[in-house]
């Protein structure tokens, strides 16, 4: 272990429990400093940001990094980096500075994907709410369910999530192709065997698949990836499941290939505007286009790394700071800013 004091300033503030959880995962790291600013004001951050060799928190301002002279390392806690990359490209032009995310909520997102899907298949919102409506077994012809048996489940993405959701899935009796942008970086063996495609392959996946799991960053390659060509390669009998980011999937294209059956149904849980304003009815909805009129979605708040309390999803963080007093260069989900994930 390197003898050199470290200092790790939190630009948020933690709640005790949380707190306590990161100070004993670096009770045996008596170098670390966990500094938990009680005035989270930019002010107060900028006095003490020039001691900090690591930052962890979110949306640092500009002005934050320039003045944090000795920083090496930043651990932005969830996945989504999409809004820093830009920032830490400028930043880092002169200076060496590690990005690093958190892929801690990736069962809990890949669990999402499941419960989703299923909910889909089987109807299960519909079913819920005439019970409400006091309509009693409704049966098939109101609302099948959809056998998941015989499925083609095509995972578009192979990071953490959806390697999980190859996982969770894998008892079921379906078959699975995979597409990911680099598949050098495939060291472990797949969970079960599968068809494996690249980019360019994108056409020929979506018409080997008749379920969709898009669990991809947000970049410049990846946006707007999905439209209504890609759709109608999936089919009519085709589902969809987007936990990735919304706009990689074309608004309009979704929303036209639901209503108009060009695909079967989809489960959403990433959205296309995150402050929607009211309407003249005091509701808010996520998108230009009217989703929640149709009866073959379902929606979901962008909530798939519930539950946030989980605290095992910052051993991550915990380890990455563990390394850095250990004096390694090598970290745990380091974002490449070339590739902007």
């Amino acid at each position: 272990m390197s003898e050199k004091e470290v200092s790790v300033l939190c630009i948020w503030k933690p709640n005790d429990i949380l707190r306590n959880y990161l100070e004993e995962g670096l009770k045996g790291y008596p170098n670390v400093n966990l500094v938990f600013p009680e005035d989270l004001s930019e002010q107060n951050l900028l006095e003490l940001v020039p001691e900090a060799d690591i930052i962890m928190g979110w949306r640092p301002s500009k002005e934050l990094l320039n003045a944090a002279t000795e920083l090496q390392l930043f651990i932005n806690p969830g996945a989504g980096v999409q809004h820093l990359i830009p920032l830490f490209r400028e930043v880092t032009a002169n200076r060496k500075i590690t990005l690093v995310n958190g892929h801690g909520n990736a069962y809990f997102t890949a669990q999402h994907v499941v419960a989703i899907l299923l909910a889909l298949m089987n109807k299960v919102i519909l079913h819920h709410n005439w019970m409400v409506e006091g309509h009693w077994r409704r049966g098939d012809s109101f609302a099948t369910s959809i056998p998941l048996r015989g499925r083609k489940v095509g995972l578009l993405g192979y990071g953490a999530v959806n390697r999980l959701v190859h996982t969770f899935l894998s008892g079921f009796d379906i078959d699975f192709s995979i597409l990911r942008n680099n598949w050098s970086k495939q060291i472990e063996p797949l969970v079960t065997p599968a068809e494996q495609y690249s980019f360019e392959d994108l056409p020929k996946f979506l018409r080997e698949i008749d379920i969709l799991v898009v669990a991809l960053p947000l970049t410049s390659v990846t946006e707007g990836l999905i439209q209504e060509k890609e759709l109608e390669l999936l089919g009519e009998d085709s589902l969809l499941v987007n936990v990735g980011r919304g706009p990689i999937i074309g608004e309009k294209s979704l929303f036209e290939a639901l209503k108009e059956g060009k695909i079967t149904g989809a489960a959403i849980d990433v959205w296309y505007n995150y402050q929607p304003e009211e309407d003249d009815k005091g509701k808010k909805y996520p998108s230009s286009y009217p989703f929640h009129e149709l009866d073959n979605v379902i929606l979901s708040p962008h909530r798939g790394a519930s539950p946030m309390s989980d605290l095992k999803r910052w051993d991550e963080q915990i380890e990455n700071i563990r390394r850095f007093a250990e004096g390694k260069k090598k970290f745990l989900n380091e974002v490449n800013l070339k590739e902007g994930y």
